[in-house]
């Protein structure tokens, strides 16, 4: 027993000796990789206060290993253009000033503006569902779907049945879930597609059985797609799920929009997917089968913003500011979740100061209360330089769009939150086009006809609890 003796004797050094080392460890990887001097800081703080604990969750919600194995895998290389000399800027028709947006993104992102492009809003459910799933039945060579949430609902089952019938068809099939995006319905919808033998994967799946995932378990592909034959595509920010049908009355009702897209842009779509899919499956999808040659459909120049804590990261956050630093008549926001940063709310400021009119338009009631509370908490903070926030009434709008100037879009994934800005792949679009630009603007005046305008003395005017508890909930902010 004197082995025993002289490990009980000994363990407490040593584990103290190891809790030293790993608090080390992770505070030089934050001090060194941590972009923001705030973040670093605190998580130097929350390493050295929980002995243990505080390396362990830096691990988990602190590291990104996401870069290293994209650029390991080599995905990034196999689609990814060099930024073009030739900017391919909006015609003339566009507005002189919104070109400098255009210039900014084709330096921070790698696709290429295209032209030739048709961009057709579907609203909710209602529109988008039967539009996608007679796209599938339709297909002939290829289907790919992408989806952060694919329910195991009635909406869903007919997705099932439409893709079965596709492979049996012999249309190639790939369906890419997010492995947290499988846990909103019980059973999740995995058997439903290994039964129907549809080729699926899950990206960045974690459980107790996989250990090793731990520092991927706070990323999440939010990406939306599907694109039929590489010809047809529908993106935007609806997730598979029969809340958004509103004509059946579900109990859960969601508002969204999602886009029907046809046109040379389409190609880019594809390539987000086949990136994922690689990622994922290490299968590259390349050939006519997936890439057609692109046709032009329309009249709008578009360009796809992938955005994600790899190669893409702070992509969509660039766009913004840059969209944010060229307006000069208005700014129209519609998100569900707003909880932007210190350099966001700064760009929204100045545009106001500038005589930027700045409405942004949010659920009045949100699916995710501590979300609410944590963006009422900073609402003061832009609506004291002029801009103007709108609340809709129910069912919870999960929309996400941005207009400025009647002419710029920017369409798809992301939210107005740390988390789609900084930790999660997102995938957006860009438009040029003063013809939808202005059908979008119709649609965000019917939303604000019905909503109510917050004012700063109603914000200034709660009790002191309510402010307490929403200062409180700003602080988590970047997980929320």
């Amino acid at each position: 027993m004197d082995w025993l003796t002289r490990l009980a004797h000994f363990w407490p050094h040593f584990a103290a000796g190891f809790d030293v080392v790993a608090c080390l460890l992770a505070s030089g990887h934050a001090l060194l990789l941590k972009r923001d001097t705030r973040a670093a800081t605190i998580w130097l703080g929350v390493i050295w206060t929980l002995p243990a604990l505080g390396p362990l969750l830096y691990l988990i919600l602190g590291v990104n290993r996401i870069r290293r194995r994209a650029i390991q895998l080599g995905v990034h290389k196999t689609f990814s253009r060099p930024v073009p000399d030739d900017l391919g800027e909006p015609e003339h028709d566009c507005a002189e000033h919104l070109k400098h947006i255009a210039r900014v993104v084709s330096r921070v992102v790698a696709q290429p503006l295209t032209a030739g492009n048709k961009i057709e809003p579907l609203v909710n459910g209602d529109e988008a569902f039967p539009a996608m799933l007679a796209a599938i039945a339709a297909a002939k060579k290829s289907v790919t779907l992408c989806s952060y949430i694919f329910d195991n609902d009635a909406t869903g089952r007919k997705f099932v049945a439409a893709l079965k019938d596709a492979r049996e068809r012999g249309v190639a099939v790939r369906v890419l879930i997010d492995s947290a995006g499988t846990r909103y319905s019980f059973p999740p919808i995995n058997w439903k597609l290994r039964h129907a033998k549809i080729p699926f994967a899950r990206f960045l799946p974690t459980s107790i059985l996989t250990p090793w995932r731990v520092a991927t378990i706070n990323l999440r592909n939010h990406r939306k797609s599907l694109i039929i034959d590489g010809q047809t595509a529908f993106t935007g920010g609806m997730n598979i799920r029969h809340g958004n049908v509103l004509k059946d009355h579900p109990p859960h009702p969601v508002q969204d929009l999602h886009f029907r897209i046809t046109g040379p842009v389409v190609e880019e779509l594809q390539e987000a997917f086949a990136n994922d899919w690689a990622f994922t499956t290490r299968e590259v999808l390349a050939g006519e089968l997936w890439f057609p040659e692109p046709a032009e459909a329309g009249e709008v120049i578009a360009r796809v913003v992938p955005d994600g804590p790899d190669s893409d990261f702070e992509n969509a956050r660039w766009t913004l500011l840059a969209a944010l630093a060229e307006a000069q008549q208005s700014v129209q926001i519609l998100t569900p979740y707003f909880l932007p940063d210190g350099a966001l709310i700064t760009a929204l400021n100045l545009a106001s100061l500038r005589g930027v009119r700045v409405d942004i338009i949010l659920p009045e009631k949100n699916n995710l209360p501590p979300v609410h509370w944590a963006s009422r908490g900073l609402w003061w903070q832009v609506l004291e330089r002029g801009c103007h926030i709108w609340l809709t009434p129910p069912p919870f709008d999960h929309s996400k769009l941005m207009i400025v100037d009647g002419h710029w879009v920017l369409l798809g994934s992301a939210n107005w939150d740390a988390r789609s800005l900084r930790l999660n792949f997102e995938l957006n679009v860009e438009c040029y086009n003063r013809v939808f630009a202005q059908t979008m603007e119709q649609l965000i005046q019917q939303k604000i006809r019905t909503a109510h305008e917050v004012t700063l003395a109603e914000v200034d005017g709660r009790r002191f609890t309510t402010k307490l508890r929403d200062a409180l909930a700003r602080l988590f902010s970047p997980y929320l």
